[in-house]
């Protein structure tokens, strides 16, 4: 690093420490949400199968988490994982299941009671062609094969086993979170009137949708419209069309742990609106790159591989 990098990097360094000691002394109602924060734990958006209940007890959490630890969280690999990539990959899901208010949640989600997802037909129609391998052409295959997006980004945030980590970044006027996989950011504005009502700004199509921001008290609440024309699937099962919209909600509930709520709302994807709530904790350790290139260095082999096997005669 030369002499003139090191002291830019640096200078922007101590004007970032700068900002953020700054901001935690202005007024308690627009607390320092600044940092870097972890998303990980053993609990999926959705509930699994064998659990009935979003509360668990102290006995029944220690009997889903015991198998999971040597795993990092995950799951025991299935038959037919021959090649051992289960064992093989380096996940990060926490220390177990998700805990909020005190309770020990078995889904993120915590509405509908039953802890899943409410699809319409439509939906679950959109989540299939959304995970079909098309493969006449490189934009056809999907957005995770090409590593373009993933469940951490976007609206609602759900952190994936193997990069579970977010940057939170205040301005007066921004608020920008940008996650670890795939290195995405998404901007969300401040309404300058404390209300969703300043979003005529006309925004060009995100992957992320277009994000308003405003302060009631000290919880940041963010209003996401869409999330691109046509449909985005993040994370297998989080779906965001451009009729979607998602609240948010950033509450300091600890010097080292926020609450993360949202409630989705598409009449067209959805039966009806959902929620969740998720602990975030502050991040052991800074963000690294996330380096992605598999499917996009392997994209002439398989795109090759695919006129073979539909050619004609096959």
């Amino acid at each position: 690093m030369t002499g003139v990098l090191r002291r830019a990097v640096l200078g922007g360094l101590a004007a970032s420490a700068g900002a953020g000691a700054a901001w935690a002394h202005r007024p308690a109602k627009r607390p320092d949400l600044q940092g870097t924060w972890s998303l990980a734990t053993y609990t999926d958006i959705e509930r699994p199968p064998g659990l009935h209940a979003l509360v668990l007890t102290p006995a029944e959490a220690e009997a889903y988490e015991a198998p999971r630890r040597r795993l990092h969280g995950m799951p025991a690999p299935a038959a037919d994982d021959l090649l051992g990539q289960t064992e093989a990959e380096f996940n990060e899901r926490g220390d177990g299941l998700a805990r909020v208010r005190g309770q020990i949640r078995s889904s993120l989600v915590i509405e509908p009671p039953d802890g899943t997802i409410p699809f319409t037909a439509a939906g679950l129609a959109a989540v299939a062609k959304a995970k079909a391998e098309r493969t006449a052409n490189p934009e056809d295959l999907t957005a995770s094969t090409r590593c373009l997006t993933n469940a951490t980004a976007g609206a609602p945030m759900a952190g994936g086993p193997d990069a579970p980590l977010f940057q939170l970044v205040q301005t007066p006027d921004a608020v920008v979170i940008f996650t670890e996989k795939y290195h995405e950011a998404r901007i969300v504005r401040i309404a300058a009137d404390g209300s969703v009502a300043s979003r005529g700004v006309a925004q060009p199509p995100a992957w992320m949708g277009d994000g308003v921001g405003h302060w009631e008290g000290a919880v940041l609440v963010v209003e996401t419209w869409g999330g691109r024309p046509g449909v985005v699937l993040r994370g297998g099962r989080l779906l965001a069309a451009d009729t979607t919209r998602v609240t948010e909600r950033f509450s300091r509930v600890g010097p080292d742990e926020l609450l993360y709520e949202f409630t989705v709302r598409d009449p067209v994807l959805y039966t009806q609106p959902w929620r969740g709530e998720v602990p975030v904790k502050r991040a052991k350790a800074p963000m690294f790159e996330f380096a992605c290139h598999e499917g996009n260095y392997s994209l002439p082999g398989i795109l090759a591989g695919a006129k073979v096997a539909t050619a004609p005669g096959k």
